[in-house]
């Protein structure tokens, strides 16, 4: 097996790769391409110790990588040719950005005596990634490459962690170099709260009446959410998750108040309005979290506001805090488990009001059709170990599995905070790549789907037995519920022909099921698991079914209203 160590000279390439050796990477995942060509050579030689996962499109591929940066709070990695093939894996990218999640991408690139050219599938990644990555840089001398990647990981996973691309021309990778001493394997970089700005969080707990914990964001750990639990126990205090990281705490926790997202429990978007003190460890407090910036006051809310996060630059940005503090989640989770109450708090029994309010708030409630979403996400809960993985992409589908789903487990829940279509399916592969002994569920709407739905083969050829559920309506349901309150009776653009989703699961070899009433869901799911394949249930649903609350025909009638009333 080639080595830097027993050999004069190495290829770019082989810089590359064992640079992934010694930073912990394991796995890959790419499309394959004639502008990196040297690197799946070399990877050819590493077999037992990282694996190639061919995707079928480089969105997934990105996505993939994404997904496994959120299970690990390790870089995932990604590996895509020139043009195409880099504007493919974009998605995965700014969704690795919004969601604030450690990636690389590696990008095949033109020979550089061909730079500057327009030479075939020539892009100037530098420009094309610069607002949405943490850095975008190109090697352009081999012996630059340990130190290139030393600096692309430590990058990825400090401060506020996020994507980094890194273009690869491909005479770079093909020619030979001297051998190069490997860099020692990044470290995590992270700030910790100072003394003094943990004993003002302790004075503003002690005079506060109503406070409110809002948890979430990345960087969390299993340890660290042990630390958030004993802090909130403690203390006695309500606790809700931001948008998509419902998983920061167990759900069915006696000081669990819910999701703090879209379509927010009333209850608990009231609770919020009315603290006295709202203490938000880990989320940026970005547009999903705070309906829209209407939820909270800009620039200083009437809550007196501790807002800890990862990076200095996201404090302040809209809000302006009481208590600003920078620091690591590991880190400031350690410091508030240490922090004792010295009194009986002042609002003992508001957490448990908080709990009750949620536990009714997910109760399934009726819709239309014999498919009832709700009752069907509770049947799954019931049905999946605690340490199932479930994952979604971006639909109105994706509400009733917030409302009414119950992560009970640290990375239990994969989705895209970003609002990106097409997530969920390669989540769910890149899940079950990781972790082949938990159970994994990709939920997505009939468009989500099949935005990724070729993955399938993916899931086949490496035998990874993904439970898909396809939520199909026979539209776009988000953008069409839209479309009907601001233009009602004027749906256009948002309808879909679909396949017959069950047998395009068993073309591929994957089992297939079609449900039409929730009677027979557990059985379909049964069923699934019993055939030891990757597995796709289709669950049909009345067109007219848009929200758990509201009825496309309902809000239809809001917008002619709506629209009346501004005549």
């Amino acid at each position: 097996m080639p080595n830097v160590a027993d050999s004069a000279t190495v290829t770019g390439a082989r810089l590359i790769v064992d640079a992934l050796l010694t930073h912990g990477v394991d796995r890959v995942f790419c499309v394959p391409g004639e502008s990196f060509l040297a690197v799946l050579d070399s990877l050819h030689d590493e077999t037992e110790r990282i694996q190639t996962i061919v995707c079928r499109h480089e969105a997934a591929a990105a996505n993939m990588a994404e997904a496994t940066g959120k299970l690990t709070g390790r870089p995932g990695v990604a590996l895509v040719t020139r043009g195409p093939g880099a504007t493919h894996a974009s998605i995965g990218v700014h969704t690795a950005f919004q969601d604030s999640t450690p990636m690389i991408l590696l990008i095949g690139q033109c020979a550089r005596e061909h730079l500057d050219r327009e030479a075939f599938q020539e892009i100037d990644y530098r420009r094309m990634f610069g607002q949405m990555a943490k850095w975008v840089a190109q090697i352009d001398d081999a012996r630059r490459i340990p130190e290139y990647l030393s600096h692309a990981f430590h990058t990825a996973c400090a401060g506020r962690p996020g994507p980094v691309v890194l273009a690869l021309p491909e005479d770079v990778l093909s020619d030979p170099c001297p051998a190069m001493p490997a860099a020692p394997a990044f470290q995590r970089v992270a700030a910790s709260p100072a003394p003094q700005q943990i004993d003002k969080l302790r004075d503003l707990l002690e005079h506060a009446k109503r406070p409110m914990v809002i948890a979430g964001g990345s960087g969390w750990t299993p340890s660290a959410c042990t630390d958030l639990r004993r802090f909130v126990d403690a203390w006695q205090l309500p606790i809700g998750c931001a948008f998509r990281y419902q998983d920061t705490i167990d759900n069915e926790h006696p000081n669990y108040a819910g999701d703090v997202g879209l379509g927010v429990n009333p209850a608990l978007g009231a609770r919020i309005r009315e603290a006295d003190l709202l203490l938000v460890i880990g989320p940026r407090l970005g547009e999903a979290t705070t309906g829209g910036y209407t939820l909270l006051d800009i620039p200083k809310t009437k809550q007196t506001l501790v807002h800890v996060h990862q990076g200095a630059e996201e404090l302040g940005r809209v809000y302006a805090a009481d208590l600003p503090i920078v620091s690591g989640m590991p880190e400031i989770a350690a410091a508030l488990a240490a922090l004792e109450p010295r009194a009986a708090p002042a609002w003992a029994g508001s957490a448990e009001d908080a709990h009750a309010a949620y536990l009714e708030w997910r109760k399934p409630r009726p819709m239309l059709g014999d498919v009832q979403l709700g009752e069907i996400m509770a049947q799954l809960r019931a049905r999946l170990p605690n340490d199932a993985i479930v994952t979604n992409g971006a639909g109105n589908y994706a509400i009733w599995l917030h409302r009414h789903f119950a992560y009970r487990h640290y990375r239990s829940q994969l989705a895209p905070t970003s609002g990106a279509m097409g997530y969920g399916v390669p989540a769910a592969i890149a899940a079950k790549a990781m972790y082949p002994e938990r159970a994994v569920v990709a939920l997505a709407g009939d468009g989500c789907f099949m935005m990724a739905g070729q993955e399938l083969a993916t899931a086949m050829q490496y035998g990874l037995n993904v439970i898909f559920i396809v939520v199909n309506n026979e539209h776009y349901g988000t953008i069409r519920m839209h479309q009907e309150r601001h233009y009602p009776e004027r749906t256009h653009g948002t309808g879909l022909t679909n396949p017959d989703f069950a047998a395009f699961a068993r073309s591929f070899g994957a089992h297939g099921e079609t449900v039409e009433r929730t009677a027979d869901f557990l059985p379909a799911l049964e069923r699934s698991i019993a055939s030891g394949l990757p597995a796709l249930i289709e669950l049909r649903v009345p067109k007219d079914v848009s929200t758990p609350n509201a009825t496309l025909e309902q809000i239809r009638e809001q917008g002619r209203k709506a629209r009346a009333s501004a005549q």
